[in-house]
């Protein structure tokens, strides 16, 4: 396939409830929100920048060359804060677009790609994203693991925090092979987009369904809008979201 010219943005928010500063943690040296953009600097985006929500995140990048835009302090969601960077980036409506977070300092390039690719080979889809196989029936039951169910040609049906799809003849059993042809998915937090859709997407009245299941990409498909679904077999590198995280994260990166 053709190379597929697409930026990245990385939402970067200092507030966060579980981890303080969160973006600016220190990670064998750099800040965390740096790690993310040099991992993303490797995938073959065109632009790798920052949507910070504060001046210390925009300087942090800034003193390691990354390049930052200084986005409002107020934005409800990181969807609103990338539409905005998408304005002052001055992005055409049909340029791509892949939003990766601000925590996950392990994200691989290549699923960076993927998700790229996977939007740019689906035209009619406003959205793309990733999943991969469950291999644990304790995965399948667990509300914070995202699951998804795909149509024929690849396009998110739905995303629930339910045990979906659900087996009436063997409820309670792990009822499939993750290696099979066929498993429960789940779906992996990365997205690409058009930016003229995501300048729209906070526009979009919230779905009933996304109220019900707290999970915004609900909106999309609520108002019609298709989600394109790269299959991976390999789970991502788990984010950090809490202090024994960034332990662990700490940890693998430390130079030995």
């Amino acid at each position: 396939m053709s190379a597929v010219s697409f930026t990245v943005l990385i939402p970067a928010r200092l507030a966060s409830s579980r981890l303080p500063n969160k973006p600016l943690a220190d990670i064998a040296g750099l800040p965390m929100v740096v790690r993310v953009a040099l991992q993303a600097r490797q995938s073959a985006a065109q632009r790798v920048v920052v949507a910070a929500d504060s001046p210390l995140i925009a300087e942090a990048c800034a003193a390691h060359g990354i390049d930052a835009v200084l986005t409002r302090a107020d934005h409800p969601s990181g969807s609103d804060r990338l539409a905005e960077a998408c304005t002052l980036l001055g992005l055409d409506g049909n340029d791509l677009v892949v939003n990766v977070q601000g925590d996950e300092p392990l994200i691989d390039p290549a699923l960076i790609d993927a998700v790229a690719q996977v939007l740019a080979r689906s035209p009619s889809a406003s959205m793309g994203t990733a999943a991969h196989p469950i291999a644990s029936r304790d995965d399948y039951l667990n509300p914070n693991v995202v699951k998804v169910v795909c149509n024929a040609q690849g396009l998110a049906s739905y995303f629930s925090r339910a045990p979906i799809p659900f087996h009436r003849d063997q409820a309670g059993t792990q009822w499939w092979d993750a290696h099979s042809s066929f498993a429960p998915l789940r779906h992996v937090g990365i997205y690409a987009y058009k930016a003229g859709f995501l300048r729209s997407f906070p526009q979009l009245t919230p779905a009933p369904t996304e109220g019900v299941e707290a999970l915004e990409q609900l909106r999309a498909l609520w108002h019609g809008h298709q989600i394109a679904v790269h299959l991976t077999l390999q789970a991502p590198g788990a984010g950090v979201d809490t202090p024994e995280d960034l332990a662990r994260v700490r940890a693998l990166l430390q130079p030995s």
